[in-house]
């Protein structure tokens, strides 16, 4: 008989994670007996669960120069992100860590080198480190980065990979999901049906209401769409995407959306929405001056 696979210890403290209920991942993190392996893992786990809640610093301070090397490429995500103004000698170390034999094929600082390079729109680069996969977290990536490249098709390919290891992964689901709503058309009901099921099976989170209310948008479901993300709000009121997919909703509903779009501008400057909005806003001071 086949010895029975080892109970996943991470198992909640993943799913936290990737359907965004951080606080319970970090809340929750005191787990049993960890092998040396598993508690690095739950470590970075948590850790990256404070950086999307946004304690970059907490992160920067409690990671020494010690700690493993998965733990010391999330502290490079935490610098990456908390310090605009310093990228350039971040993506130079990172690239150095890469093509340092001993520690350049570790999965963790191959998947954080995907999340970097895919902030720097350098999908090519970001493909380099991440397309050979390795785990369920790689390959959902690769399915990120294909759908940022209007590459469906990858996109399809990376998906039926990810189905082949485990169909009903939270991670498999979730990519299908995005993958539906990049594809449009008839996926979009499928896409909600993924998110309608998750907000069954798990507590609510801002990330399966927004995909909720996307896919209500995509239907042209507005009041809905409207209802699910001021709740999403309500539970982080300074979410990008929930302030950026709340521009939009009450944009189509006849509203003023320039309260969230003001919200925007002060907590992420440099969103692709509040871009798009300044570079609109240029446009149309220079007709103005053109005419005056």
């Amino acid at each position: 008989m086949a010895a029975a696979a080892a109970p996943d210890h991470l198992f909640n403290l993943r799913n936290n994670l990737y359907l965004g209920s951080y606080q319970a991942a970090i809340n929750n993190s005191d787990l049993p007996i960890l092998s040396s392996e598993d508690a690095v893992e739950r470590d970075c786990l948590v850790y990256r669960s404070y950086i999307a809640l946004g304690s970059y610093q907490l992160v920067i301070n409690e990671i020494d120069s010690s700690a493993a090397t998965p733990l010391q490429a999330v502290k490079l995500l935490a610098q990456y992100l908390s310090n605009p103004h310093d990228k350039e000698s971040i993506i130079a170390s990172l690239k150095e860590w890469l093509a340092d034999p001993a520690i350049g094929n570790n999965a963790t600082l191959r998947l954080i080198a995907g999340i970097i390079f895919m902030h720097e729109e350098d999908y090519s680069e970001a493909l380099k480190h991440t397309n050979a996969g390795g785990t369920m977290e790689l390959h959902a990536l690769n399915v990120q980065i294909f759908i940022k490249m209007h590459r469906s098709d990858y996109a399809e390919k990376q998906l039926r990979v990810m189905q082949q290891i485990d169909e009903d992964h939270t991670l498999t689901q979730l990519e299908n999901a995005w993958l539906n709503l990049a594809v449009g058309g008839s996926k979009i009901q499928e896409a909600y049906l993924i998110f309608q099921d998750f907000s069954e099976k798990y507590p609510m989170t801002g990330l399966i209401l927004n995909g909720k209310a996307v896919c209500c948008m995509h239907m042209g479901n507005f009041d809905e769409a409207e209802t699910l993300l001021l709740e999403a709000l309500n539970k982080d009121a300074k979410d990008p995407e929930t302030l950026a997919n709340l521009v939009v909703c009450s944009l189509h509903l006849g509203k003023s959306s320039s309260r969230f779009l003001s919200q925007l501008k002060l907590t992420h400057p440099e969103h692709i929405l509040v871009k798009r909005a300044s570079s609109a806003e240029d446009s149309f001071e220079r007709a103005v001056q053109s005419v005056a």
